[in-house]
C-alpha cells in the first residue's frame, strides 16, 4: 500500500471512529487512549509511513475493542489481532509508551 492510500484509509478511520463514539452507547472513551498517544493524525503528512501503519492498526483495535463492548460478538478476537499486527511497527519507544497505558 502507498502512503497516500494509507494516509486515505487513516482518514476514513478517523471518522469512522468519531461517528462510532457519537452513536454507540457503552462509550467508555478508554478505547482510543494508545491511538491518542501515538499523536499521528492523519493530516500529518510528514509523518513516516511506519507511523501510519502504526496508527492505522492501532485506531483499527480501538474500534474494534468499542463495538465488542456493545453487542457486536466476536470482535474481541480481531481487537486482540491488531493490536499483534501494530506492536509490530512499534519502535522501543512506542512500546514503552503504549505499555504504561496498561
Amino acid at each position: 500500500m502507498q502512503k497516500d492510500e494509507l494516509i486515505q484509509l487513516h482518514t476514513f478511520l478517523l471518522q469512522l471512529k468519531t461517528h462510532l463514539e457519537e452513536m454507540v452507547e457503552n462509550n467508555g472513551g478508554d478505547e482510543f487512549n494508545a491511538y491518542n498517544r501515538l499523536n499521528v493524525t492523519p493530516y500529518q503528512v510528514y509523518k513516516s509511513k511506519r507511523e501510519h501503519k502504526l496508527a492505522v492498526f492501532t485506531l483499527s483495535k480501538g474500534i474494534a475493542t468499542l463495538l465488542s463492548r456493545n453487542n457486536c460478538p466476536g470482535l474481541e478476537k480481531v481487537s486482540n489481532r491488531l493490536d499483534q499486527m501494530a506492536e509490530r511497527f512499534m519502535t522501543e519507544k512506542e512500546k514503552e509508551l503504549l505499555h504504561s497505558l496498561k
